[in-house]
């Protein structure tokens, strides 16, 4: 039912937005006679609403969107840009930037997005910012960026509005709520702006430090929450317990409770695993050779007060070819590698092009679900860690249904996929088109593949007494036609305790619609820890106060950061003004976080 009504407002939504309309959207931008132009770039659009219009480039990829392209994206073409992490985003209303995003953003109906990848990704990151005017020529196919003085002044008002809503939000549900520093900031910007506004020559240099007082007032306004699990996931790039217990420490006074290691990562495991000998693979990720990192990690930070969740990447094994190592993986055990549709009679092992040209194991192999089994089950056992994090729980992204190739870039065309399916259902998948009762079937098959993996390890988890949980995808329709991962059927099913989906944006708005999307279609029983993606995206310090505003707002069960290594002291700075440290005052904390 959900994709007949997605199907019926396509086809409105495509008969309403008019070539007029169209125009509209693109008004072009003329500079006020008070109004300074500091900078002006122009760039080279590749295409306007690349489902409709000629983009072989990147035919691809998520969002249509190719290598190094700008694409802009209208609500012709839909209602989210369907992008990945890897470029920029641009939010665009009336020929002014609203918001910065980074991927998959909502298309405004009165406006439109820039996204960017590569050398246009660049371009966007040095030319545009929030009140930055914007024009498109579509005839030229070009698209210029204005920063002017109304520029700065849009973003200090902008900041100063946001920053007096969530003081009025936390005044209005929290008992005792400390404002007086988040007040006396918002008045300095305040001041400032009015400097701006008389003097459009120094506009820029005013507005800038009214920003600036606005970011204070922001880094304050939201109170430490006692029940909330504040953490991040590491990727473990030390090399001795010294240079391990400084992270730790450094964590521990930042007010991080809960960090995820990455244990099982590219094929290869962190600490010498008896797993990974057993079956010829290599025994131990060669950089860690010569000590247990793992051990360690669990030692130090249960020693501060700290739990570790063992990050494991499911079923994607890396992007080195696995020719360049004997011992890789793939390269001991080919038929275990998934394939495409596309792909399905390759004698090579193929990579997802969408996915850094990474490798990825099949689900539905016996063989597959039985080795990653018992190498979760040595961590369980071996190191008693306090959860398990699985990621790459799902077959390789595919595009979405909308496009005309979604079958061919379907993944799970395996030799015992497509026989197990022949024997159940009589006919070879590869036959089947992307429509009638078969092909649901076929969905499902692989589909459940994934929730067997999942109900296996949370069975385990639960006997030990660990916690599971699972990085999902948010929007729920999606990940099951591009991903395979049936999260709902998870969580009704309580096979998981937790979901730690990833929000791969800057965009407060648009965090906020997919952590509604994951919280209406899970259980009341299945914790909800919002993934932060704005620190790898290089996002401001406001965009990640102000995802995590929104992540209280929907009353989350905690905030997990991605990553350590782009978790910079200026973010470190902004949260522990109160976020994830209690402020004090005459020896009591101040603004508990507790609702009245």
């Amino acid at each position: 039912m959900d994709k007949i009504i997605r199907f019926v407002l396509t086809v409105i939504f495509s008969l309403i937005i008019t070539p007029a309309f169209a125009e509209a959207i693109f008004v072009p931008y003329i500079p006020s006679e008070s109004e300074v132009v500091f900078n002006q770039s122009i760039f080279k659009i590749d295409a306007i609403d690349p489902l409709t219009s000629t983009n072989i480039k990147g035919a691809n990829y998520p969002g249509l969107r190719g290598a190094n392209q700008l694409i802009v994206y209208t609500p012709s073409f839909g209602f989210r840009t369907n992008t990945n992490e890897f470029g920029t985003e641009a939010i665009v209303v009336n020929g002014t930037v609203t918001s910065l995003s980074g991927a998959d953003s909502l298309i405004p109906s009165n406006g439109f997005v820039i996204s960017g990848h590569g050398r246009a990704k660049k371009w966007i990151n040095e030319n545009v910012m929030v009140g930055s005017k914007v024009s498109i020529d579509p005839e030229n196919n070009t698209i210029t960026s204005y920063i002017t003085s109304e520029t700065f002044l849009y973003g200090a008002r902008t900041r100063i509005n946001e920053v007096k809503d969530m003081m009025q939000y936390y005044s209005m549900n929290i008992q005792d709520y400390n404002r007086r520093k988040p007040e006396q900031e918002l008045e300095r910007a305040k001041d400032l702006v009015e400097k701006a506004e008389r003097n459009s020559e120094n506009s820029q240099r005013y507005a800038s430090k009214a920003i600036e007082c606005a970011d204070i007032a922001m880094s304050s306004v939201i109170p430490y929450k006692y029940d909330e699990l504040k953490g991040v996931w590491i990727r473990p790039t030390y090399h001795n317990a010294d240079e391990i217990r400084e992270v730790l420490d450094r964590l521990a006074e930042s007010g991080i409770d809960n960090v995820f290691i990455e244990t099982y990562y590219h094929g290869q495991t962190i600490f010498p695993s008896r797993t990974m000998d057993e079956y010829g693979f290599v025994k131990q990720n060669p950089e860690f050779e010569g000590f247990d990192p793992l051990k360690i990690w669990i030692t130090e930070a249960h020693r501060r007060g700290i739990k570790i969740h063992i990050w494991f990447e499911t079923f994607y094994v890396g992007n080195k070819p696995p020719e360049t190592n004997p011992k890789y993986i793939l390269a001991q055990k080919p038929e275990w590698s998934n394939y495409q549709k596309r792909n399905a009679e390759s004698d090579t092992i193929p990579y997802s092009v969408s996915e850094h040209n990474g490798y990825f194991i099949d689900p539905a192999n016996p063989e597959v679900q039985e080795f990653l089994y018992k190498l979760v089950n040595e961590i369980v056992l071996r190191y008693r860690p306090d959860g398990i994090n699985l990621d790459y729980i799902r077959y390789p992204q595919s595009l979405s249904p909308n496009y005309s190739n979604y079958d061919m870039s379907n993944w799970g065309y395996t030799k015992y996929a497509r026989e197990d399916f022949q024997k159940m259902y009589g006919v070879d998948p590869i036959e089947l088109g992307t429509h009638g009762t078969l092909w649901f079937q076929w969905q499902a098959y692989r589909a459940g593949k994934v929730t067997d993996f999942v109900r296996k390890v949370g069975r385990l988890c639960r006997a030990n007494g660990i916690t599971i949980t699972a990085v999902i995808f948010p929007n729920r329709e999606l990940a099951m036609d591009t991903k395979l991962q049936d999260w709902r059927t998870w969580s009704v099913n309580n096979f998981v305790d937790g979901f730690t989906p990833l929000f791969l944006t800057c965009d407060d708005k648009t965090a906020m619609n997919l952590m509604s999307n994951v919280i209406s279609n899970k259980s009341a029983n299945t914790k909800l820890y919002a993934g932060l993606f704005v620190t790898f995206m290089n996002g401001s310090n406001s965009d990640l106060i102000k995802q995590i505003h929104a992540a209280r707002r929907c009353c989350v069960n905690g905030l997990i950061i991605f990553d350590y290594a782009h978790l910079g002291d200026s973010y470190v700075s902004a949260l522990t003004e109160s976020i994830f440290k209690p402020i004090k005052q005459n020896g009591r904390n101040s603004g508990r976080g507790r609702r009245n």
